[in-house]
């Protein structure tokens, strides 16, 4: 009996771990001022600040839209779902929602410049899209970094050592401070226990938001 109890469970265990279900989705509502266009997979926003787009070709997915009550829908299913795509329901619903969310107000991420005893200088050149960052650690070499298309990058005008970020793109603006950040890596050159100097992310949001 207990052996046989054993057998039960492993086949539980089995078939909910390959068990389907007949329609997964995910609906978003698109506000007003914003147009949403599905086409091959391929979805793109258009709204006051901008037009944003993304290619989800890789996802067997369907995506459409759909009017009820004069409000637009976008909508993604997936039929006779597995656990994985069951998952990447949620992400493409959250990517095109950050779409919308970059049309309409825009993302804004916040760097301090971090350092014990060399000060670090920073230069924006070519209106923002260019940072040049001197004198970390005292090294002479300059690093410069090229903000990814779309992205600004000024000074805070009431904190001191603060970068601001704007753009629409989310993955830009987070993958720009990504990128001045790696610039002053430590990795495999100091101890990152006592050495903390660089530039790191303080704060990330909607632009506007306090």
């Amino acid at each position: 009996k207990h052996a046989s109890g054993i057998v039960a469970a492993l086949f539980l265990v089995v078939e909910s771990a390959t068990m389907k279900l007949l329609l997964a989705k995910q609906v978003l509502d698109v506000p007003a001022g914003v147009t949403v266009e599905v086409k091959g997979r391929r979805v793109r926003v258009k709204g006051p600040r901008g037009t944003l787009s993304r290619d989800f070709k890789h996802t067997a997915l369907d995506m459409f839209l759909k009017t009820e009550d004069g409000k637009t829908k976008f909508i993604v299913e997936s039929h006779f779902t597995k656990r994985k795509q069951l998952a990447s329901l949620r992400t493409i619903k959250s990517h095109v929602q950050n779409l919308v969310l970059g049309v309409t107000k825009g993302f804004q991420y916040k760097m301090r410049l971090v350092y014990a005893h060399f000060p670090i200088n920073v230069n924006l050149e070519e209106k923002g899209t260019v940072v040049e960052i001197r004198n970390f650690l005292g090294e002479k070499r300059v690093r410069i970094v090229k903000m990814l298309p779309g992205v600004t990058c000024a000074r805070s005008e009431g904190v001191k050592d603060e970068l601001v970020m704007v753009g629409n793109d989310k993955d830009s603006v987070s993958r720009s401070c990504a990128l001045i950040n790696q610039s002053c890596s430590l990795t495999g050159r100091l101890d990152l226990r006592k050495f903390l100097d660089g530039v790191y992310i303080s704060e990330t949001g909607v632009l506007g938001q306090e």
